[in-house]
């Protein structure tokens, strides 16, 4: 086995007295003293801090100095309008197969003369090909390695950021800024992993240390572990790559259809041109035979992935993540069910230890999101 890497952080949460744990081949914390439970509640009455500088930070330049170029480039691997994408803005995107299957799932961003994409930490390196592989005679691509990635999420976010860089605080969710942070750029998103108003920050690996002290500071702000994140994301009905998308699951089945614009749809002015899009454009006009769902176990018990469901003594699908919901306050699971049950209140049983046990499919996200999304000064 390979030794694990660790994020210019890792100190810090050793001082903090992280339990660290591999992931995606990084030594990372999985809880701080506090624990899950109240690292949860905290993201979500007050703002945490994460470190999320295992993620894949990539820049793809193109090489004619047009934006369109580069737009139009990534749009022939993934089914999304990239070409519509404004100045300052980011939006949600999926790398596809010829199969119609997901690659990985990623974070878009239109920085002016270049794009810039956030990646999962468990697909970067092949990410970084496949974009190598496709796009390198139009482009550039560089992976970002000098900078680190903190999120931070919470209602609070907002307003003990702004304590730290006041013009934060006029951003709205899914736009990119670049502040200045005691002379240091921050490449700052207002999105998040949790379902919560925050921020996405990449800072210079070696002020990443001095800016999460000065975060952490802050009242309001503790550090989070990977076992609230992913807590916080189920509630929030967020996919995690690798357990509830991958390479045998199309955006249809993965009720992601939200992701595809109807630029890229059939009609639409660039329609097709991505990876595996006679499957995904069928799917998108007459249905998949399986759909992801959210999943409301009737009792006190999570069903966790690899649960398998039934209707009777059919199988209809199986769970793919499971856990208690902090927030929620029962445990919640999600994941694949045949079409002909996805209906929200469709009573089913899973499988747990043996034993048939009640689970109702529920609409996601499992808690409503909070998301910053009114105008700012700029709009009106």
């Amino acid at each position: 086995m390979s030794e694990l890497k660790r994020t210019p952080l890792y100190d810090l949460h050793v001082s903090l007295g992280a339990k660290m744990v591999p992931f995606a081949g990084y030594d990372m914390p999985v809880q701080y003293p506090a624990g899950v439970m109240k690292e949860h509640i905290h993201t979500r009455e007050a703002a945490g801090l994460f470190d999320v500088s295992h993620m894949g930070q990539v820049i793809l330049r193109p090489k004619s100095g047009q934006i369109a170029d580069a737009a139009l480039a990534l749009e022939s691997l993934v089914p999304v309008s990239i070409l519509a994408l404004a100045e300052g803005r980011q939006r949600y995107a999926l790398f596809t197969n010829e199969d119609g299957g997901i690659l990985d799932d990623l974070m878009v961003a239109n920085r002016g003369d270049h794009l810039f994409l956030v990646v999962d930490a468990a697909c970067k390196d092949a990410d970084i090909a496949h974009l190598r592989s496709h796009l390198s005679e139009i482009c550039d691509i560089e992976q970002i390695t000098d900078r680190a990635l903190v999120a931070l999420q919470g209602p609070q976010a907002e307003a003990a950021f702004a304590r730290l860089v006041p013009e934060v605080a006029d951003m709205r969710f899914m736009d990119v800024a670049t502040v200045s942070w005691q002379g240091v750029d921050l490449w700052v998103s207002r999105s998040g992993y949790t379902g919560e108003d925050g921020y996405e920050i990449s800072v210079p690996a070696s002020f990443v240390v001095e800016f999460a002290k000065a975060l952490l500071a802050i009242d309001a702000v503790a550090p989070i572990g990977l076992g609230a994140r992913d807590a916080l994301r189920l509630e929030a009905g967020l996919c995690l790559y690798g357990s509830d998308i991958d390479t045998t699951t199309s955006p249809v089945e993965g009720a992601l259809e939200w992701a595809i614009q109807k630029a890229r749809r059939s009609g639409g002015e660039r329609a097709g041109g991505f990876p595996g899009a006679d499957r995904i454009l069928d799917e998108l006009a007459n249905g998949a035979t399986r759909r992801r769902v959210g999943l409301l176990p009737n009792g006190r018990a999570p069903m966790r992935a690899g649960t398998v469901l039934y209707s009777g003594d059919k199988r209809v699908g199986e769970v793919t993540s499971g856990a208690f919901g902090p927030t929620l306050g029962a445990p919640m699971s999600m994941g694949y069910v045949a079409s002909d049950y996805a209906s929200v209140g469709t009573v089913l049983e899973g499988d747990v230890r043996g034993k048939r046990l009640p689970v109702t499919v529920a609409a996601m996200p499992f808690r409503p999101s909070n998301y910053k999304r009114q105008t700012t000064k700029r709009d009106q």
